[in-house]
């Protein structure tokens, strides 16, 4: 009689192992196979990262094996079971590939197809269309979209973590409790006893420095110690923490009305501010978009301001970006002063203190949470809703949505809800950071999605113009290097542009963003279908960057560039000043952040910046989902580029005191994750 050697690989997460009943029957082409036992209670199998193999007899050969079905029927407790793979030899001796990376939850069965990718149009029987088909039923029943707040992207259906299908959780919630991470970063930063000291404020700068913590040679110490200077106010706007803000000024805005005597001793080249605009050698940030937002009211011991500056700033002959105006408010007045670099020393800093609060703002709220988070959990359900597992694209994609849904919904859980840890340390906290994601979705646009042409758009896009932008230089080799990659799997499994037409599915994947994530809006420009190998290859390209490099780029280094908390203040207590000759020192204390305050921001701050446990980082896929040698060939291409870009970049970043990493390969994880 004909025998299969079947292999079943159990997960190394804790408690990944089961003790509960598990059968196995094999569906092939000829028949189907009895249901065998392949586990029971007390025969040690199926334990944590265990590989045990079994033989499977059967009266008459299958012809080929379409499908596995694993049933798990419970002994006594609920036993959560993670199978990797299941490899099935057959009696002629061919090996056969089922991948699974899922949990098996309670008394279920699942049922699996062999790991060659398929496009809906390669499925011939009805047995393998109706698996398909039914695998979407149950994913769309399961992933279930939801608004949380009007004019949001939606989200998951699901109030907390624990609701969450099981293959999306997190293996460990508590390694992902924002309460607990933030108490532990100030436990661990020596900061504790500052905590729950609201309204207490700092002495002076220096005072600050007692709940800093001082590491050598680091981009934390040396903010420390240059932040007051305009370089390093400048230099962070091409390669802090948010980098994409900045654009070069093709006209000084009537809403900003600097003259050439006001700027006249910061420009360097004997040209009028008109000349030095057309010249390409003004720059601009605009704090729009916090106008009108409301400050935070939570707490009535403590009144706290926003403000939304205009910033100008010169590239002078060093080719260093400088600050040499900034308006506090949008509405030009008597009440509204231009500062500049030529004013008392102290009125220059609060403005430039004030830039750096708003930026924090966008930065932790737009550029963060809305355009990286919140973007990439749309990308997330509408793969689950509408690829299934054999879809090349869901393999391609699914490394990429590692642990996003689960983030999110503990952040909606703990951090941006309504009395969350958000509102505990920031003006925008109490309902502000909701009204600027709702604001921000006009300028979500599919094209500002796509790396190099967000860059052009900017004005931003000439290295010799513009050297020293290392945000600029990483993020257009990483997008090259993981285009380059979604070209080679898409030319494998699409032979034309009509393939990519008549794949209904991902047509359906498209569409749900489209209509789900971006609300259905035209002008987001966002595709409600692909034509094109093209095309698609530059989709999943932004699906791939904004899911990894772009949120790396924006959120490993809040540590380095918003520790030092004049730097980077989270909320001011004070409101913008109205007139030139007033501010003083004590002053600009008694407008930064509280000990209380400073310290949670201290907490977020270290907890955000530091990597998963067991970090999957771009180019890495220990889960093989894809089976084919020529998709393992193109891995194999995409890691190499990845090293390239490595190399280079450890190379420029040597002697530097300032060096720029973040879009480092090795430290971009694959998904949003933290």
């Amino acid at each position: 009689m004909p025998s299969y050697t079947v292999t079943v690989a159990t997960g190394s997460q804790w408690f990944a192992g089961t003790d509960d009943y598990v059968y196995l029957s094999l569906e092939g082409t000829a028949g189907c196979s009895e249901r065998h036992l392949l586990d029971k209670p007390f025969y040690n199998d199926f334990e944590r990262g265990a590989v045990d193999s079994y033989d499977v007899t059967v009266e008459e050969d299958l012809g080929e094996i379409q499908l596995i079905k694993i049933e798990k029927r419970r002994y006594w407790y609920h036993d959560d079971w993670y199978l990797k793979y299941i490899t099935v030899k057959t009696p002629v001796g061919d090996y056969l590939e089922f991948p699974c990376y899922r949990w098996i939850t309670d008394e279920t069965e699942i049922v699996l197809r062999d790991g060659r990718a398929k496009l809906p149009r390669d499925d011939k029987t009805q047995i393998l269309k109706q698996h398909r088909r039914k695998e979407l039923e149950t994913r769309q029943k399961t992933y279930r979209w939801k608004e949380w707040h009007p004019g949001f992207p939606l989200s998951i259906d699901a109030h907390s973590h624990s609701e969450l299908p099981r293959d999306i959780q997190f293996d460990n919630e508590k390694g992902i409790d924002f309460i607990l991470n933030y108490s532990k970063a100030m436990e661990n930063l020596y900061i504790n006893r500052f905590m729950h000291l609201f309204q207490s404020s700092w002495s002076d700068f220096a005072d600050f420095e007692r709940i800093f913590v001082r590491i050598s040679n680091t981009i934390s110490e040396y903010v420390m110690q240059h932040w007051k200077e305009d370089f390093m106010f400048g230099y962070q706007f091409l390669n802090g923490c948010n980098p994409v803000l900045i654009q070069r000024c093709t006209e000084i805005p009537k809403k900003l009305p600097v003259t050439m005597d006001m700027v006249e001793c910061s420009l360097e080249r004997n040209l009028t501010l008109e000349e030095e605009v057309k010249q390409g050698n003004i720059f601009i940030v605009d704090y729009e978009l916090l106008d009108g937002v409301d400050a935070n009211k939570t707490d009535p011991c403590t009144i706290q301001y926003l403000a939304a500056p205009i910033c100008l700033l010169y590239k002078n002959l060093e080719n260093k970006i400088v600050p040499i105006a900034i308006q506090l408010s949008q509405k030009p007045g008597p009440d509204n002063p231009i500062f500049l670099p030529s004013d008392d020393t102290y009125d220059w800093l609060l403005a430039k203190i004030w830039v750096r609060s708003s930026d924090f703002h966008i930065h932790q709220t737009v550029t963060h949470l809305l355009r990286t988070h919140l973007v990439s959990e749309v990308f997330s359900i509408a793969m689950f809703r509408q690829l299934p597992a054999v879809h090349p694209l869901f393999k391609l994609l699914v490394p990429h949505m590692r642990f996003t849904i689960a983030i999110n919904t503990k952040a909606r859980e703990q951090l941006i809800c309504e009395c969350g840890l958000f509102d505990k340390a920031n003006a925008t906290g109490g309902g502000g950071h909701v009204q600027m994601v709702q604001k921000a979705m006009k300028d979500l646009t599919y094209t500002s999605l796509c790396f190099p042409e967000e860059i052009k758009a900017k004005g931003m896009d000439s290295k010799e113009d513009i050297p020293y932008y290392y945000y600029r230089d990483d993020g257009i080799k990483v997008w090259e290097a993981i285009k380059s990659f979604a070209e080679d799997v898409i030319h494998i499994y699409y032979e034309n542009d009509e393939v990519v037409c008549e794949d209904v599915e991902l047509q359906a994947f498209v569409k749900d963003i489209y209509v789900y994530g971006m609300r259905g809006m035209k002008a987001s420009g966002f595709p409600k279908t692909i034509r094109t190998r093209e095309k698609l290859a530059e989709y999943l390209t932004v699906v791939i960057f904004t899911t990894s490099a772009q949120h790396a780029a924006v959120n490993f280094g809040q540590y380095d560039w918003c520790s030092w908390i004049p730097n980077a203040p989270p909320t001011m207590r004070c409101p913008p000043p109205t007139k030139k000759g007033t501010v003083t020192i004590e002053q600009i204390v008694e407008t930064l952040p509280d000990r209380g305050r400073s310290c949670w921001h201290l907490g977020a701050v270290w907890a955000l910046s530091q990597f998963q446990d067991n970090e999957l980082f771009l180019g890495m896929y220990p889960d093989e989902h894809f089976v084919e040698k020529p998709v393992k060939e193109a891995m194999a291409r995409f890691r190499k580029s990845l090293d390239e870009i490595i190399s280079a970049i450890t190379e420029r970043n040597k002697n530097k005191k300032l060096p720029y990493y973040y879009l480092s390969p090795d430290r971009i994880p694959n998904s949003v994750a933290v």
